[in-house]
């Protein structure tokens, strides 16, 4: 890779997704939930571009004109093999660096995403994350809806070549840290202040829309650019909202 590498952060978005259909589009404070996560984003300083990463389907054109309206690209593909999707998107966009997030963290700091991206060309991996489930599990990462994963598009690419499972094709980057013996992995561990294992600010089910909009609307109008010290301080200071969706069951890849 010769000169400045080129870094695109690619956000998977449909909707037709099955717990909450359409949830990037729901709307809170006059912004869909998708406007709200492209707005955080474009505030990372090291990003070079934005990409959706839809699909094919008519259902997505809301999100396609979403993304127009909003000055980000967007890039369709395959429903199903999300893996094809962004490896493609990279390809049409010309990236050397993707930063992989999923539409259903409006909330998502943008500076998890600098600090990612610099912890990743210092360390040399082939694949970053800031979200190790295991940490999770014992009480030590963030809340779910904050992820950030750092990898090259040609590493991407050869893990795409080499893998013809189902379960890949569906959660793109699981190739890289489900494989360490083929690739490099980093996780990065997480500061006190940034820890809320029992919490999850992620957009699957109604529950997770209710937490989100309330987040929104108590830490947006007053600090826009608003830290996740800020949401896990927020959620500490309200468990009446922070349980509303506890019990929501978690799907771990």
């Amino acid at each position: 890779m010769s000169g400045k590498p080129r870094i695109i952060a690619t956000i998977e978005a449909r909707m037709t997704s099955s717990r909450l259909p359409g949830k990037v589009m729901k709307e809170c404070l006059g912004k869909t939930m998708l406007a709200h996560m492209v707005d955080r984003v474009k505030r990372s300083e090291i990003l070079d571009d934005i990409v959706i990463a839809t699909t094919v389907n008519d259902t997505d054109d809301v999100l396609v004109k979403e993304a127009e309206r909003l000055g980000v690209h967007s890039y369709r593909g395959s429903e199903d093999n999300v893996m094809s999707r962004v490896v493609e998107a990279a390809e049409f966009y010309q990236a050397d660096i993707i930063v992989e997030l999923t539409g259903d963290c409006p909330l998502l700091d943008p500076a998890l995403i600098d600090v990612a991206v610099a912890e990743y060309f210092d360390s040399g991996v082939d694949y970053l994350s800031n979200l190790d489930i295991d940490e999770f599990d014992r009480g030590l990462a963030h809340p779910l809806g904050f992820a950030v994963q750092v990898f090259s598009s040609a590493i991407l690419a050869d893990a795409y070549r080499r893998t013809n499972d189902p379960l890949d094709f569906e959660h793109v980057s699981r190739p890289l840290y489900q494989t360490p013996e083929r690739y490099s992995v980093k996780y990065m561990p997480t500061p006190d202040r940034q820890r809320g294992p029992d919490m999850s600010v992620t957009l699957d089910t109604p529950e997770d829309f209710q937490v989100i909009s309330a987040v929104l609307e108590s830490l947006l109008p007053e600090h826009p650019d608003f830290t996740i010290e800020d949401v896990v301080a927020f959620l500490s200071a309200h468990p009446e909202i922070r349980r509303i969706n506890q019990d929501i069951g978690r799907v771990k890849v």
